[in-house]
């Protein structure tokens, strides 16, 4: 049993967002974030209030989309997830 390994987790980021409902159109928003793992490099993406264009900007160049459903007409959540390289 000496040959086993720890299998590398994927790292998960949970983004809830929002939009001004008074503003037809307007920017989705981060209202909070959770992260199991790493977000790096782009943890200072995923701040609160922060556009979520900008967060999804740099996360989709590692991570996936794996779920994402809208709460109600001006709110969401989405579930990015990235498998690191052994």
């Amino acid at each position: 049993m000496g040959g086993l390994k720890a299998v590398r987790q994927p790292d998960l980021v949970l983004i809830s967002w929002t939009r001004n409902p008074l503003v037809p159109g307007s920017a989705r928003r981060i209202v909070s974030v959770r992260v199991i793992g790493s977000a790096e490099p782009c943890k200072a993406t995923l701040v609160t209030n922060g556009l979520l264009i900008t967060a999804l900007n740099c996360l989709l160049d590692d991570f996936k989309i794996v779920y994402q459903k809208k709460t109600s007409n001006v709110s969401g959540y989405l579930l990015l997830q990235r498998f690191r390289n052994v």
